[in-house]
């Protein structure tokens, strides 16, 4: 099962296959509870969410339709749960959880953020045009110049710059949306 893809997994798991639905769990678990985690501040909270989450997908696990892939599925899934904590949390009076271990040490914290940063950086790059995408890797992650671009892909120093200057646009936007959003909470 460690060798199916999710799609696999996924089929599997409307044919009730037991084994997938736990492979699935396996892959996922860990990265959806360090996200939650890291917007509830809460492990029990966050704990509990992702739990539910998978106990919903084995009940509906025969009328699922997932459009794109199982990971965007999920990721979509547990942001939209997180939300919903978030705001059940805020209307109900602030009490005292002796529950949950203070952290005095933000660091880790910090980590996840940044790590959670890349992932949607990454994301939002995928979603680019594939030939602005293609311009803004060989810029950012291979160090090109512009010339060497250009030459490369035998397009004008322009349409360099007009890629790059999109991406980027495309890119600032995606971060100051995420931002706005962090300061929000």
């Amino acid at each position: 099962m460690e060798k199916n893809t999710d799609e696999e997994l996924l089929q599997l798991l409307m044919q009730n296959n037991e084994p997938a639905f736990r492979q699935l769990h396996k892959r996922y678990w860990k990265k959806l509870l360090v996200k939650a985690y890291t917007q509830l501040q809460s492990y029990a909270d966050a704990e509990e969410l992702v739990q539910d989450v998978f106990i919903n997908i084995w009940y509906r696990r025969h009328s699922l339709q997932i459009k794109y892939s199982f990971h965007t599925y999920i990721s979509a899934v547990i942001r939209y749960k997180i939300f919903e904590k978030i705001a059940a949390n805020k209307r109900r009076p602030a009490m005292e959880d002796t529950t949950d271990c203070i952290i005095s040490d933000h660091s880790t914290e910090l980590w996840l953020e940044g790590e959670e940063l890349k992932a949607t950086i990454e994301s939002v790059i995928d979603t680019l045009p594939e030939k602005c995408q293609l311009v803004f890797r060989l810029s950012r992650e291979q160090g090109m110049t512009e010339k060497q671009i250009a030459h490369a892909l035998r397009i004008s120093r322009k349409t360099v710059e007009s890629h790059m200057s999109k991406a980027l646009r495309i890119l600032r936007g995606a971060v100051n949306h995420l931002r706005c959003f962090f300061y929000s909470l």
